[in-house]
């Protein structure tokens, strides 16, 4: 089976689960970035009710969530191996979407936890899914990125950028934790480079390009090679926040330290 017929076989299954209002093709397959091995990733959007139990009926080798099986945002879902592809499913809850969006038009969001995501997600990831996404069945909406979110959200981020920096510098390097301080120096670069793209109004979908596409790769260089000095902690405490800082003022983005 080629790629094509295999991308409507599923598409087409999806489609016909009760409840499932469209569905799109996530992923690097979206996005014309994957190789020939990548996963395929499906996003089943749904506005009242859906039963993952009929996904479990196709006989699919592999296992779903319930619903809420990856927390409210990110919803659930579940991966499979289909005619030797690995494709993972989301559930995306429509009417989840729909207040998340009246949300960001009024600049306001919220973070939860997720696995393999150092700051968590955003709730208006979610909206970012929507415009990168390709529908392959139904019919989804592309809202754009809002202007009150644009001027809201680098802030937010920013001041929760500054409090790590803080604490990576006073509560971990001074004492020697390596490993807890170039975490949160990591987690603060994540935090700065939300930030930097939400103030140009780009959607980010995950964190593996992230600091990539916000210039602040050079973090790298700076968690490499530390150990428990804390002099060795504290220059890449300095170095880190001059670079966040700098990064962020360049996008316009106000910097006011909550702490020296």
């Amino acid at each position: 089976m080629d790629d094509q017929t295999f991308l409507n076989s599923v598409a087409g299954s999806l489609e016909g689960l009760t409840g499932v209002e469209a569905v799109a093709l996530g992923g690097s397959r979206a996005q014309g970035t994957n190789r020939p091995d990548s996963d395929w990733d499906f996003s089943l959007y749904y506005r009242t009710d859906f039963n993952p139990a009929q996904i479990r009926e196709f006989g699919w080798e592999g296992q779903a969530t319930d619903i809420g099986g990856w927390g409210r945002i990110f919803n659930g879902g579940g991966a499979f191996t289909v005619e030797g592809r690995h494709i993972d499913i989301h559930y995306r809850d429509l009417n989840l979407i729909d207040r998340i969006h009246s949300d960001a038009e009024r600049g306001e969001f919220t973070t939860e936890p997720l696995l393999f995501h150092q700051v968590g997600i955003p709730s208006y990831i979610l909206l970012a899914e929507l415009s990168v996404n390709v529908t392959l069945r139904g019919v989804l909406p592309d809202w754009g990125y809002p202007i009150a979110l644009r001027e809201a959200a680098p802030p937010i981020w920013w001041f929760g950028a500054d409090l790590t920096l803080f604490y990576a510098r006073e509560a971990h390097a001074k004492h020697g934790r390596v490993a807890q301080c170039a975490g949160l120096l990591s987690e603060a670069a994540c935090r700065t480079a939300h930030a930097i793209l939400a103030s140009r109004g780009e959607w980010v979908t995950n964190e593996k390009q992230l600091l990539t596409r916000a210039g602040l790769r050079q973090v790298d260089q700076f968690l490499s090679g530390l150990d428990e000095s804390t002099d060795t902690l504290f220059a890449a405490a300095y170095e880190v926040r001059s670079l966040l800082e700098h990064a962020a003022s360049v996008a316009g983005i106000p910097i006011h330290r909550q702490h020296t």
